[in-house]
This record gives structure tokens, sequence and C-alpha cells, in this order.
């Protein structure tokens, strides 16, 4: 594959730091970002996630499905000059559930 279509993208953590920027294909999913992401993640940092899957990446706006391609989820920066898109990363936190009575909740 041509470098120049290569897509360059960073992703911005919950503290403002970045991880990246790296260089990927079009036809890279999002399943394969994740997995970069849990790689490279800081292991200095209050929230760590355990797995690929606790990471939720947006991208204007929305939240990224697994399957998707970067080239699927990028439509928005067809017309903007070559750059680096910057992704923001969420690490969803686990499910704590309290008891109360014979009900059992989930504290969001």
């Amino acid at each position: 594959m041509p470098e120049d279509d290569l897509l360059e993208l960073k992703f911005r953590l919950y503290d403002g730091s970045d991880i990246g920027p790296f260089r990927y294909s079009p036809t890279s999913t999002v399943a394969m970002l994740k997995e970069r992401i849990f790689s490279e993640w800081p292991k200095d940092k209050k929230f760590v996630p355990k797995a690929a899957n606790d990471i939720k990446l947006i991208n204007a706006g929305k939240i990224l499905e697994n399957n998707k391609t970067v080239g699927q989820c990028r439509a928005p920066f067809g017309d903007l000059p070559k750059g680096t898109i910057t992704m923001h990363v969420v690490v969803q936190p686990p499910l704590t559930k309290a008891k109360t009575g014979n009900s059992v909740y989930s504290l969001c």
C-alpha cells in the first residue's frame, strides 16, 4: 500500500495525554486500533483497561464499532487536508453492583 494512503491517528486519553501518532491502513479495524492502544497504554495512569474490549474509541462524536474499518470511520474527514486525526479514548469502568434487599442495582 502506498505511504500516502496511510492515515495518521493519535489517541487522546482522559487526562489529555496522547498515545501515538501511528500510521494505519484504511482497512485496519477498530478492534485492531484498540489492541494497539491496550498494548501501548501507560502503566502509571489511574485508570488502566484490563482488556482491549474495555476501551471505547470516539471519533466525530460517535462511538466506533469494533468491526468497522478506519476508512469507514473517517468519512467526516474526507475533504480535509492530510493531517493527524485525533480519536478520544474512554475506559469503560467495571460495573459495580450494590445489593438492596432482594434487588441488584448497577451503579453508574
